[in-house]
């Protein structure tokens, strides 16, 4: 993958982790990616976990669990996955393609983890830290930070994470000349809409829904509570606690350059290796290395940044 620096070596590896269950069973001999992905979770949930625990001594474990959280879940890997056009390189039977299979969260997600075991396999741990953090170093960034008092964008982000595995989505719309312009958006969840918000500035708006959205759903989780005798908003149920923000910042996500051709919704690229693979890996990496007490990620992370 061009834009991630890894020159593949084993292609048929490579392959594999694009490889969806739908398009093997249609091409017998074929391997899935589900190995892969599960090799593919615990590396990632190491290389945020070993971060987190360096580069936060003073963050106690309840925060860095919830920082953790916000990076390794569906939601945020399948939106990873959408900046880096992941599903245009995937192979998917034809029934799968046909529906949309490109554009689903949870397949999108499954193949970023596979791809992350993929690279873990070709090109070693220390190489795949950077990968990882180039990636999701923006968003690593802002979890570690916790939301402000008022960042409703944050907090209902994070319970649509828990509770939906995805995130919400924002449509925004303007009125009235340039120097008195209005702006008036409306959150949905779950495709419903929970939500408008109305403000001088597209992120005026935004938070102003978002702290309806929050609202709203944390209202249904109360009466859960009141119909039921327990609350999903506890742990070990439905939905992790949502902690009261307590200084200021917004999730963001990396935005990675752009390299893959995109390919129709009905038609897989031909070779997803070449499609996707072809730059140099740099010099300095270490198949077999770790970061030496945090130095590693941290420079990383800060490359990213």
């Amino acid at each position: 993958m061009e834009h991630l620096g890894w020159d593949v070596v084993d292609r048929e590896l490579f392959t594999q982790a694009l490889a969806h269950r739908s398009w093997c069973a249609e091409h017998p001999g074929q391997v899935p990616n589900e190995r892969l992905e599960f090799l593919g979770d615990a590396v990632l949930g190491l290389i945020i976990t070993d971060f987190l625990y360096r580069s936060h001594p003073g963050l106690p474990e309840g925060e860095l669990a919830k920082a953790r959280a916000a990076v390794v879940n569906s939601a945020a890997l399948a939106q990873t996955a959408r900046e880096v056009q992941l599903g245009n390189a995937l192979l998917l039977g034809k029934g799968e393609d046909s529906s949309g299979g490109r554009l689903k969260p949870s397949i999108l997600a499954d193949a970023m983890e596979a791809l992350i075991g993929a690279i873990y396999l070709d090109a070693g741990y220390g190489f795949t830290e950077q990968v990882v953090l180039r990636l999701l170093g923006a968003r690593l960034r802002e979890a570690a930070k916790g939301p402000g008092e008022d960042d409703y964008k944050t907090r209902l982000q994070e319970l649509c994470a828990q509770t939906y595995d995805e995130l919400p989505i924002y449509r925004v719309v303007d009125r009235g000349p340039d120097h008195a312009k209005v702006f008036e958006a409306e959150v949905l969840v779950g495709g419903r809409s929970r939500g408008r918000g109305e403000g001088r500035s597209k992120k005026q708006a935004e938070q102003m829904a978002a702290k309806l959205a929050w609202r709203d759903l944390m209202a249904e989780a109360e009466a859960v509570t009141d119909d039921y005798g327990w609350c999903p908003a506890e742990p070990g149920n439905l939905v992790q606690p949502v902690s009261e923000p307590t200084g200021a910042g917004s999730t963001a996500l990396a935005q990675p350059s752009p390299a893959v051709t995109p390919a129709s919704s009905s038609q897989a690229p031909s070779s997803p290796v070449e499609a996707m693979s072809g730059a140099a890996r740099p010099a300095s990496s270490n198949p077999s290395g770790r970061a030496n007490e945090g130095e590693q990620s941290q420079q990383s992370l800060a490359a990213a940044g």
